[in-house]
């Protein structure tokens, strides 16, 4: 397994100003951080350079929102997401990130106040295989993420997102999983993890209040052995939210402070990781 630690915790966009944060995660042991890719302005290449001094590998993280969803009836709309989407690849290649992951399918946090449409379907289905096409070509993969269903209408379960991926049907579309997500949604935990298969490119560890992994309701023994038991062995990432960012707030629901402090979040959480999936390959 490869370890890592989402910088949404600590900030939007990672600047040269979150380089000494990257290193106390090196030194706490990650393998790598995953960049929120919201600002698609900043230089990517510097800052995979710096994280290559550190001996940090990247994934990274971006959303789409209303004006710019790929599932819109409006055809300028889909292609704006669309658009950027693959200007966040650029970034991303620049950058010297593996995956892309999250709800960049639909719009975040939009409700159309039903289910997705089957013209809603392939809309996505289209405008995601034009995104793939462009990862294929900058060589970064897609790990494209369900939410549950408070925050998005598209893809709820990871049922969904393994059907959509391989609607999609492109090598480099895959689909993560994610265990806060989980936690809300399926009603078998190892279902979930084993719907992606081959497809399965990505997972977050998250706890069901997005604080610290392993001190929350998380069913924590299923997810691991599922997760070992299905022979994935790439990158597991805490995904933890705080107060840095009124709208990651504002998205998440998270109005108090559920940890001592960030960097302590993530060392237990790292030691949580380890000490699950070691036990379960002794």
């Amino acid at each position: 397994m490869k370890y890592g630690m989402n910088l949404l915790l600590w900030s939007g966009e990672v600047t040269s100003e979150m380089l000494p944060t990257c290193e106390q995660l090196k030194t706490a042991g990650y393998d790598g951080v995953e960049l929120p890719m919201f600002n698609l302005e900043l230089d990517y290449k510097s800052l995979g350079e710096s994280l290559d001094s550190m001996g940090l590998a990247r994934t990274a993280v971006t959303i789409r929102g209303e004006e710019d969803n790929p599932i819109s009836p409006d055809a300028s709309v889909r292609a704006k997401g669309v658009e950027l989407t693959k200007q966040t690849l650029d970034c991303c290649a620049a950058a010297g990130v593996e995956t892309l992951v999250g709800p960049y399918h639909s719009a975040l946090g939009y409700f159309s106040g039903a289910g997705p449409t089957d013209d809603e379907w392939k809309w996505g289905v289209d405008s995601m295989r034009q995104v793939a096409e462009h990862a294929g070509q900058v060589g970064v993969k897609l790990g494209v993420e369900a939410l549950n269903r408070f925050e998005c209408y598209f893809l709820n379960t990871h049922g969904d997102s393994a059907r959509f991926v391989r609607e999609v049907d492109h090598p480099a579309c895959g689909m993560m999983y994610d265990t806060f997500h989980s936690n809300i949604e399926e009603k078998s935990v190892t279902d979930a993890v084993n719907a992606g298969g081959d497809k399965l490119f990505h997972i977050h560890i998250s706890e069901n209040d997005r604080s610290t992994p392993g001190q929350g309701a998380v069913r924590w023994d299923e997810n691991f052995d599922a997760i070992v038991k299905s022979g994935y062995d790439g990158w597991l990432v805490i995904e933890a939210f705080g107060l840095a960012l009124p709208e990651i707030a504002a998205a998440t629901k998270i109005w108090r402070r559920m940890y001592k402090d960030e960097i302590t979040l993530a060392t237990e959480g790292l030691n949580f990781m380890k000490s699950e999936i070691e036990k379960r390959q002794a």
